[in-house]
């Protein structure tokens, strides 16, 4: 537990043991600077922290003070499983993905981060490189499953976390998506039960109702993850082939399941001879020193087809995902022959050009630094400005944060009135095919931020004020 994080507990301790009654006032950043010993900046966090789970409130220009009791009844939450035979959602995320396309838009509805956070000048030098010493067999030797050097460089990145997987069992990809629709296309047929989580990926929920699968969202706790009681009955109670999860930083809640729930996760999968379809599209975006082990690392099974790819992490433009297929590579290819034939050529190239100069780790710790940076101020503008009301969900990764209004209001028509002052958000609709999520969006915080950012959530908090009278 980080600094800051065990301050919050104390205070929350505190606070439930009645040393703070409501209404008090707590002892200003000054004074818990001197009494705590913690820099200026730590405690700031912790108070942070404790404003945005509406455990104190901030008064300007007297302090913070611990907030009333809530005696508001909350809503009820989603089903622990909701079954869907008929998945139809393509439509209402194609038109909120159109509206934010303009160039006049600020994205904070985008699920990529800001693309000047890459090291574009490195990567072209090697495209160039590349293209002029690639041959004529190139094209050929690319095709699945791929780049033999790239696949080689994949490995030895699951051997530096002590997870075996062979080059042979990796097949290279027009970026995760590609590999998840043909991993999920491999083990299922129309009509089969898949589990997705609630809400999820809205890339899951297309798959499903492209390949006309029926869908089973288990509910998902946006600091715990997927309810595994829940997953439990669903498998017990309906004949599922697959699993579609995302195990690190997922999108749009942002947790990491904790080692001893992913094991579980594997084990009550391998029980039930169900495959696990693993989207780690995140896993290098974590906040602190260790990196979180994928699912895949308590499989002993090969029943787990882990699916990552260098688009949110180092290049988007180019495209280059991959899956470790284990038993499935072979079907994972013909699958492939048959829909874009391989991944780019001369892209492969450039990246297996990239990796061997050894700069990608560097960029990665930088890329880190400054999403965790990012996230931060945006956190700090939305306590800033958007009403008490509006909660806001944290986690310590990624680049997305996930938002509650109160119950009563509709995130959906937010989106539509942000859009009339250029600004972006991604309601929770997309995340799932029930209502339960219609008061929530995501907010994209990777973006450089300047007064035209701030200005932006300032306008969204003026925007949920006038929903709320």
């Amino acid at each position: 537990m980080k600094k800051y994080q065990r301050l919050a507990q104390q205070l929350i301790e505190q606070i439930d043991l009645g040393v703070w009654q409501p209404g008090d006032r707590l002892p200003s950043l000054r004074e818990q600077v001197v009494s705590s010993g913690m820099s200026f900046m730590t405690v700031s966090h912790a108070y942070q922290m404790l404003e945005s789970q509406g455990r104190i409130v901030a008064r300007p220009q007297s302090g913070y003070y611990v907030a009333p009791r809530a005696v508001s009844k909350k809503p009820a939450p989603p089903a622990r499983v909701i079954s869907d035979e008929s998945v139809d959602i393509n439509t209402c995320i194609f038109e909120v993905l159109q509206a934010s396309r303009e160039p006049s838009v600020l994205p904070f509805a985008s699920a990529f981060p800001d693309p000047h956070l890459f090291p574009l000048r490195q990567l072209n030098r090697s495209l160039a490189q590349v293209s002029k010493t690639a041959s004529a067999m190139s094209v050929i030797e690319n095709l699945p499953p791929g780049n033999r050097e790239l696949r080689h460089a994949i490995a030895r990145r699951y051997a530096l976390q002590g997870i075996p997987v062979s080059p042979d069992d990796i097949v290279i990809t027009a970026g995760a998506l590609e590999a998840l629709n043909l991993s999920l296309q491999a083990v299922t047929e129309p009509g089969d039960w898949v589990i997705v989580e609630n809400p999820c990926f809205y890339g899951a929920l297309q798959a499903l109702e492209r390949l006309r699968l029926k869908a089973l969202a288990v509910a998902s706790d946006v600091k715990d993850g997927i309810d595994l009681d829940a997953l439990a009955q669903a498998l017990a109670t309906w004949p599922v082939k697959a699993c579609w999860l995302m195990t690190n930083s997922q999108n749009p809640l942002g947790f990491t399941l904790s080692a001893e729930k992913k094991a579980r996760l594997v084990a009550l999968l391998a029980a039930h001879n169900v495959v696990l379809i693993e989207d780690d599209v995140y896993s290098e975006l974590y906040f602190g020193r260790e990196k979180p082990l994928p699912a895949k690392a308590w499989d002993r099974t090969d029943m787990t087809l882990h699916c990552s790819s260098f688009s949110k992490c180092l290049v988007p433009g180019f495209r280059i995902g991959w899956v470790a297929a284990g038993k499935h590579a072979r079907r994972i290819q013909q699958l492939q022959l048959m829909s874009t034939l391989s991944s780019s050529s001369p892209m492969q190239l450039a990246l297996v050009d990239y990796l061997s100069t050894r700069r990608y780790d560097a960029h990665l710790r930088r890329l880190r630094r400054q999403l965790a940076e990012r996230k931060q101020l945006a956190w700090q503008a939305m306590l800033r400005y958007f009403p008490s009301e509006v909660k806001i969900h944290h986690n310590d990764s990624g680049y997305f944060l996930w938002l509650e209004l109160p119950a009563h209001l509709d995130a959906s028509e937010l989106s539509e009135r942000a859009l009339a002052h250029h600004i972006s958000i991604a309601p929770g609709k997309m995340f799932s095919t029930s209502g339960a999520w219609r008061p929530f969006f995501r907010f994209n915080t990777s973006w450089g931020w300047g007064e035209k950012e701030d200005s932006a959530v300032h306008t969204l908090g003026d925007l949920i004020r006038q929903m709320l009278k």
